[in-house]
Parts: C-alpha cells; structure tokens; sequence
C-alpha cells in the first residue's frame, strides 16, 4: 500500500503529515510511527502527524513523537496543520479541542486553557506549581503547566550555558513527573521577550516548541515577569503568545502566533514501516 505523505516544519521543528481524513490508513502504532521519523531509515522527523475524521471538531489531530510514543498537543504541529488545511478550523486532539486559522505564511492558534493544579499536569504528589520546591543544578523552583501536555518551566541567568543536552532528558524522567514531563530553561530578556531553549519529552532537543513557548509565557506571565503578548525566540526563530488574564481561575485561553512552511510531498510503502 502506498501512502502519500507532506514534510512539513514550524521553525524547524519538522513533522510528517499523513492525511487519512478522507481515506483510512492501517491502524498506526508506535513502532510505525518511530520507524517512519527515523532519520536514518525512515523519512524523519520529529513528530509523525496523524489527520483523522472527527465527530466533535471539523478534524482529529494525533502527534506521535519520534520515539513513537503518542502525545496530546503539539503547537507547531498545529500551525502547519492549519497552513495545510488552508482555513479557520475546530482540531479535536488529544489534549483537548483547538481552534487554529492560517495568518499570513503561518497560523493563528487557540491552544485552550492552562491548568496548574498538580494532578493535572500530573505531579507524582500535591505542591505548588507556580514555585515548585525542587531544582536541578541550578535550575531552582520552576513552574509546572499543562497545555494539552506536561510542562516544568525553569528560569535563568543565561539558558544557552545550561547542558540541557544532558540534563533534560534526566528532568524529564524524573519521579516527579509520573507522565514524564517537556523541560523549558528560559531566560527573561525584557518584558515582552523571552529566550528559550526546549528539551521535548520523547523527542530530545528540539529547535522549536509551541507547546513549550506557550508554557514558559503562561509561567512567566504568573509570576508578573512579562506583559501578556511576548515574543518567545526559540533556536529555530520567534512567536508570538498572548494570554488575555494571568489569573488561572479565569479561565483565558492561550492564542500562540507563528510561521508554518510546507517543505515537500512524496509516498513511501506501508509495509515496509508495519
């Protein structure tokens, strides 16, 4: 069975796209979807984008990370999506139904509401995750979100002297975060820009992070650090997040701006990723 397939990037964080909205792919499953972004063997990536049919939303987004494990949000997945569909649209995913719309070469997204209480984002036990009473080398009394996915957001001097490289991978398995957890080592430049640098759960080090720009803005918007539009500049380039009330009992949800840009189209043989 030959499947058609469009390589798409946000900022350079890439993703295959695999269309079954109209026509049904074989089940997917974790080894498929680590096969397939392997840079090696595969077609590579960093996530593997699955678009289905939806009986609450216009579509069904579903995000497999590199590693094939399946994850409920994925911000830049979200911009190309919305490039790729080419208008407004409701995206049922698994962390929740988000309402994307193309701006320009890029997307307008709606990524729902932040939740801070700590079985949500899970913690392995009850805390506060504004200013979390732990700490890595350094990295001390982060904050915890999540936004369609689990998120610990530390603040520092400099995040590019940090080896996140090396100790992201510790943070994200940590105990404390029984769900594994996205790590972000963010520097504050003004009050309205952010620095940033993203160790993605299941993925490794990435250029860029929509989930995780959301987060560290929420965060740092919590804490009265920024204003409530910041620019956050990832590795792979800027976004733009906005969140209309830093109080979580609120209820406002969190609208993230950005590029998407369609790379190429080819097919490949199922069978030879099954």
């Amino acid at each position: 069975m030959r499947v058609p397939f469009i390589k798409m990037h946000g900022l350079g964080n890439d993703f295959v796209v695999l269309d079954a909205r109209t026509a049904p792919l074989p089940a997917m499953t974790a080894h498929t979807a680590a096969a397939l972004a392997d840079r090696r063997e595969g077609i590579g990536c960093d996530q593997l984008v699955l678009l289905e049919p939806s009986s609450e939303a216009d579509f069904r987004m579903r995000i497999f990370n590199s590693d094939g494990g399946e994850v409920g949000a994925c911000g830049n997945a979200a911009r190309a999506v919305a490039l790729l569909h080419g208008s407004a649209a409701r995206v049922e995913t698994a962390g929740g139904i988000i309402a994307v719309e193309p701006d320009g070469g890029g997307a307008r997204v709606d990524m729902g509401h932040p939740r801070f209480d700590w079985d949500a984002i899970p913690l392995a036990y009850p805390m506060d995750t504004l200013s979390m009473p732990v700490g890595w080398e350094g990295m001390e009394n982060p904050g915890a979100v999540n936004v369609g996915n689990p998120h610990v957001v530390c603040f520092v001097d400099d995040c590019d002297a940090v080896e996140l490289d090396r100790i992201g991978s510790e943070i994200e398995h940590d105990p404390l975060f029984p769900e594994r957890v996205n790590v972000n080592c963010a520097t504050i430049e003004s009050r309205t820009r952010i620095r940033l640098r993203v160790w993605e759960r299941g993925a490794g080090l990435t250029r860029a992070c929509g989930t995780g720009a959301c987060a560290t803005a929420v965060v740092a918007m919590r804490r009265g650090l920024v204003e409530n539009r910041v620019t956050v500049v990832l590795p792979g380039g800027p976004l733009t997040i906005e969140w209309a009330d830093s109080n979580p009992a609120a209820g406002a949800s969190i609208v993230m701006t950005g590029p998407a840009t369609e790379a190429y189209r080819g097919s490949f043989e199922w069978d030879g990723y099954a």
